[in-house]
């Protein structure tokens, strides 16, 4: 069992940045492939971004290309989500997910079999 726990939200004004975090439990946290995902009210669960196992491939959505990065430091068992440039449209809960199962990058909510209790991001105009 993985247990993925966020922090790092808030309130933040349009055009600022926050950084997200997400601690794993477990000993072989190297091995899984991690993404972030948000959901705004009303709306359905999108893909953010994801980093391969060794950190070495990153892939994100078109929305937050160049605002936003994911990391990882394998050796804390923990991913992060740098967030620039803030829009309001950013705002939503932010969860990040574990797929135990993947070798790649995948955008595929169905792919991640752990998820975050999320966080939320609330920016304002």
């Amino acid at each position: 069992q993985v247990q993925l726990v966020e922090s790092g939200g808030g309130l933040v004004q349009a055009g600022g940045s926050l950084r997200l975090s997400c601690a794993a439990s477990g000993r072989t946290f190297s091995s899984y492939v991690m993404g972030w995902f948000r959901q705004a009210p009303g709306k359905e669960r999108e893909f953010v971004a994801g980093i391969s196992r060794s950190g070495g491939s990153t892939y994100y959505a078109d929305s937050v290309k160049g605002r936003f990065t994911i990391a990882r430091d394998n050796a804390k068992n923990t991913v992060y989500l740098q967030m620039n440039s803030l829009k309001p449209e950013d705002t939503a809960v932010y969860y990040c997910a574990a797929s135990v199962r993947k070798f790649g990058v995948t955008t595929q909510g169905r792919d991640y079999d752990y998820w975050g209790q999320g966080t939320q991001v609330t920016v304002s105009s």
